[in-house]
């Protein structure tokens, strides 16, 4: 099955980190406002999703989700999230740590979008966000 979203190495010990300071987390890719269109990371209970966010799958078994129209934008690309130095957004978790999350991208292959558009579209809303 073709994954909308992955992450680095780098990513991963990031939010084993996170994680055992904050507990589950999840990830919303911002939508242009605050920090431009980075990946912010919250505590699970403390993001509300709303009912138009595509949960584009989960990293380090946190869900990522996206705002529906950014996802209209997005959706022929994969994700990969990513860890760079520089403080982000004053919103997202890791800001004390002196790094932030960033969002690389690659457009799918013709393949893969075949792939996913079998697959149907993915799931909206907050149905799974306690799922992680």
């Amino acid at each position: 099955m073709v994954e909308r979203v992955g992450l680095t190495e780098a990513a991963a010990a990031l939010i084993a980190r996170l994680a055992a300071r904050h507990g589950k987390l999840l990830f919303h890719q911002s939508g242009g406002c605050c920090d431009g269109s980075a990946p912010m990371c919250y505590p699970l209970a403390e993001f509300r999703v709303g009912a138009q966010d595509v949960l584009l799958g989960y990293v380090a078994g946190c869900p990522f989700y996206i705002g529906a129209a950014q996802f209209e934008y997005w959706a022929h690309t994969h994700l990969l999230l990513d860890v760079v130095p520089g403080r982000g957004s004053g919103f997202s978790l890791e800001a004390p740590e002196g790094v932030r999350f960033l969002t690389r991208s690659r457009v799918f292959s013709d393949a893969e979008l075949a792939e996913l558009q079998a697959a149907g579209a993915p799931p909206r809303g907050d149905a799974v966000a306690g799922a992680a």
